[in-house]
């Protein structure tokens, strides 16, 4: 090798040193012929100078290669980096690959799952959809996934149940939102036909009463008039006014004057709607004689349309009845119902 070489002729030049000065030493030492050794001592410092440039070519030569392997050493060095980073390239596309097969196989699996064709989900995609958009949107549902939190598996089933009762209770609501439109339209037309048959009422009602009242009192007026302005929720008071008094309510009357307007409101109602039969309990009782044969004279006039049945003490009253049943008391504690018939016993008196 030219290390070797070198190391050779480093001897040889060190060799010939030696030489050279044994030579001197023996020319100075005997006085021998000079020539002969000057001839050889040329020799020796041509060899020595030509040994001398062959040493610095070979050392030149040593330094080139050693610069030469320098630069092989560093290109080694870097052909290495690149070699281990092409093989941590090529492991982690390794790696990547793995993952890649996993992921289709779950994908697969999620397809199948979902009854969908590849090649129908392939054609339906956009042409220009490109992977990182489709990996964003990917991470964006599955981040919405994991904020649902866990998954009920039995979700899809309630949901069917839950929609079947949805539209059941959506037919439910309709039925009562027409049966509702349908009560409100009645409850509007009875309202519109209470109001117009309250009014007719009132109307012939008031009619009656102001003709009633001052036939049984023998002079004086009264009406009807409404509390308030909606006519299904009004009340109704009665402003009378006895002769030689002022109009007032019933309330401000005396027993007799009440009892008296209470009975004209009976008979004007019984006039407009007459009912088989009417009875009166104790009527006449807060009564003076004047205003019972008013009271008796109203009471013949209406009795052939209704039937009265009196509960009365007042003999003018019993003098008009056709039948009168008592109640008598012979013993304590036991009472009698005695039957009358008035026009019998007027026969058998007459008779």
């Amino acid at each position: 090798s030219i290390e070797d070489n070198l190391k050779r002729v480093e001897q040889q030049i060190e060799s010939l040193r030696k030489r050279a000065g044994e030579l001197e030493e023996a020319i100075g030492s005997s006085g021998d012929p000079v020539a002969d050794m000057e001839t050889e001592l040329k020799a020796l410092v041509e060899r020595r100078v030509a040994v001398e440039k062959e040493l610095a070519e070979a050392r030149a030569r040593v330094q080139a290669l050693e610069e030469a392997m320098r630069g092989h050493d560093q290109q080694r060095l870097i052909i290495e980096r690149e070699l281990e980073q092409a093989r941590n390239r090529l492991e982690q596309l390794r790696l990547a690959e793995s993952e890649i097969k996993v992921r289709r196989e779950n994908l697969l699996e999620q397809l199948a799952e979902t009854e969908l064709e590849l090649e129908t989900l392939l054609a339906e995609m956009p042409e220009e959809a490109d992977i990182d958009t489709w990996a964003k949107r990917l991470e964006e549902v599955q981040a919405r996934i994991h904020r649902l939190g866990p998954i009920n598996l039995a979700a899809i089933d309630e949901f069917r149940e839950q929609t079947q009762r949805m539209e059941y209770l959506d037919s439910q609501l309709a039925d009562l939102t027409e049966a509702l439109e349908t009560l409100e339209n009645a409850i509007h037309k009875i309202d519109r036909e209470t109001r117009s048959r309250f009014k007719a009422t009132f109307e012939q009602v008031n009619a009656r009463i102001q003709e009633m009242f001052p036939r049984l009192f023998g002079g004086g007026q009264a009406h009807l008039e409404m509390t308030g302005d909606d006519l299904l929720t009004t009340g109704v008071a009665i402003m009378a006014r006895p002769p030689g008094k002022r109009l007032s309510t019933i309330h401000l009357m005396s027993g007799g004057e009440k009892a008296l307007t209470a009975v004209a409101m009976v008979f004007a109602i019984f006039e407009l709607n007459p009912a088989p039969f009417c009875m009166l309990d104790e009527v006449d009782a807060p009564l003076d004689e004047a205003n019972v044969g008013r009271f008796c004279d109203l009471v013949r006039e209406m009795s052939e349309q209704v039937q009265f049945i009196f509960i009365t003490h007042n003999k003018t009253t019993m003098e008009l009845a056709d039948q009168l049943i008592g109640v008598t008391m012979r013993e304590p504690g036991v009472s009698r119902l005695v039957s009358v018939d008035v026009e019998e016993a007027a026969a058998m008196a007459t008779g």
